[in-house]
């Protein structure tokens, strides 16, 4: 377990972190906490949402002050595997094989409009997110550390898509979106943009590639009650047993709610994990692992109110005195 110091220092990084990206990406800070929080629990996002509201932006943003890598990959419905992967070139100088490597081999990896590439592409990035490896010319190599995909979907744009199937969207640790500014937001965003005469804002590296893996481990070390734990279990459980709910959330939901709960509460500057911070990311956790029944979204059920009314229903816990 952490010492109070400890935590308090892993908070303040994070808050400083999370001010360093609001000069970006203005009035989200719900939303910047969870792709924090993500990060820090060694996941991947999917983040799902119309177009032009800053899901590139916050990708960059959060690779900026964070001080790693960062590579965009627009997927295509002709994305090749070694269009990601990268491959193995003819040196005309040495007469041996050269790596290239393609743009999965960065720290923070932008998969934008992911369900646009074919399937085959889709199974080489899930290579990467499951094992952080890729396999090329039969070598396995493996990607830097820290390694995150923050894939992009338009919610409302099919034509020419290739759904994610079951299996890849279990990888995704949470599923985000960020919702349209109010009207002071937005205009607080025409005004910055006006004010600094650059497409851009100049944001400060925070922390380095290996000070964000010391808040990772901070968060590995957050303790966690028995009764915390059973809490993200339940939450889990009570998807596969809603009567609406053809396939519930799996067990990986169970550990995806127990490593954002412990990012949270390094956040939040504990060395221990509060039901609080279970219930904090249980929607975000849950929603993309959740397929209802087929009568039930033939007659328009959204399956975030199918989860919202779960998590409502599930007792939280009592902190003891």
């Amino acid at each position: 377990m952490k010492d109070n110091g400890t935590a308090r220092t892993a908070a303040a990084t994070c808050q400083r972190i999370l001010d360093e990206l609001e000069k970006a990406v203005v009035g989200k800070r719900p939303f910047l906490e969870r792709l924090l929080g993500a990060a820090m629990a060694g996941g991947h996002v999917l983040i799902e949402d119309r177009p032009g509201l800053a899901k590139t932006l916050a990708a960059r943003s959060f690779a900026r002050v964070v001080g790693g890598s960062f590579k965009r990959i627009q997927f295509t419905p002709d994305l090749l595997p070694a269009d990601i992967t990268g491959a193995y070139v003819l040196d005309r100088a040495t007469g041996n094989l050269r790596l290239i490597e393609g743009p999965l081999f960065a720290n923070f990896v932008l998969a934008d409009e992911v369900n646009r590439a074919p399937p085959k592409t889709q199974s080489a990035l899930l290579e990467a997110m499951e094992e952080r490896q890729a396999t090329l010319e039969g070598r396995t190599l493996p990607l830097p550390s820290p390694f995150m995909v923050i894939a992009t979907q338009n919610p409302i744009e099919y034509e020419g898509t290739f759904p994610l199937p079951e299996a890849q969207l279990d990888r995704f640790l949470a599923k985000l979106s960020i919702g349209y500014p109010s009207r002071d937001e937005e205009l607080e965003v025409v005004m910055r943009r006006a004010g600094r005469r650059a497409e851009e804002p100049v944001l400060e590296e925070v922390c380095d590639a290996e000070a964000f893996r010391a808040l990772a481990m901070a968060a590995e070390e957050a303790h966690v009650e028995r009764d915390v734990a059973r809490y993200a279990v339940e939450l889990a459980r009570a998807t596969r047993e809603a009567p609406r709910v053809a396939v519930g959330a799996s067990p990986r939901a169970s550990l995806a709610l127990l490593k954002l709960g412990r990012a949270r509460a390094v956040m939040d500057g504990r060395s221990f994990v509060i039901p609080d911070d279970i219930k904090w990311c249980a929607f975000e956790a849950l929603v993309h692992r959740v397929i209802l029944k087929p009568e039930v979204w033939a007659a328009d059920t959204l399956v975030a109110d199918v989860v919202r009314q779960v998590i409502d229903t599930v007792p939280v816990p009592k902190a003891e005195a």
